[in-house]
C-alpha cells in the first residue's frame, strides 16, 4: 500500500501513509470528508450540502484514498476519470492540510495517469484550490463559466502534465 510517502507527512501524522483503491466500505467516510470540508463553507456550502459518494461511484470510477497505515484513517482521496482525462474529485481532510497529503495524492494520480497512457489531466478547480494545483505543476487553461443552479460561480480550468 505504501506509495511515495513523504517524510513531512509521516512526521506530521506520526505514522506511515499509504494510498489504496477506495471501495464500497469507504463511501460513508468519503462522503463525510466532502461534506465537512472547510473549503466549502459560506457561499460554497450548497455545492456539497447533499453530496454523496455512493457505492456506484466507487465501483465505476478510479477512486484512491490516502490512509494512515496503522489506523486506516482517511486523510484524503481523489477520483480520476480516464476518458476524457480529468480529476473528478480531490479532497484532503482539513486537519492534515499542509502535511503533504495533497502532493502525495497528486504523485499517485500522475503514476496512474501515466500508466493509463495519458499525457495530461484536466482539472476544473474549486476556486480556493487553484493555488494548490498550480503549485504541483498544473497550468491555467481557461475558465469554466457558472452553470446555475448546480454551480453558481466560475471555476478555473487547469491542465496537469503527467509525463
Amino acid at each position: 500500500m505504501r506509495s511515495g510517502i513523504t517524510s513531512r507527512a509521516r512526521r506530521a501524522l506520526g505514522e506511515d501513509i499509504g494510498i489504496r483503491r477506495a471501495g464500497v466500505r469507504d463511501t460513508k467516510r468519503l462522503t463525510r470528508l466532502v461534506r465537512a470540508s472547510r473549503a466549502y463553507e459560506g457561499p460554497y456550502a450548497p455545492m456539497v450540502a447533499g453530496y454523496r459518494v455512493g457505492h456506484d461511484y466507487v465501483e465505476t470510477h478510479r477512486v484512491f484514498a490516502a490512509v494512515g497505515e496503522t489506523t486506516d484513517r482517511l486523510l484524503g482521496f481523489y477520483s480520476l476519470i480516464l476518458d476524457p482525462p480529468e480529476i473528478d474529485l480531490m479532497f484532503v481532510a482539513d486537519d492534515v492540510q499542509g502535511a503533504g497529503i495533497g502532493r502525495l495524492l497528486i504523485g499517485h494520480l500522475r503514476d496512474e495517469a501515466r500508466g493509463a497512457g495519458l499525457s495530461e489531466v484536466r482539472i476544473v478547480s474549486h476556486p480556493p484550490a487553484e493555488g494548490f494545483y498550480t503549485s504541483v505543476g498544473a497550468r491555467r487553461a481557461g475558465t469554466v463559466r457558472a452553470a446555475p443552479p448546480a454551480v453558481m460561480w466560475d471555476r478555473p480550468e487547469l491542465v496537469l502534465p503527467v509525463g
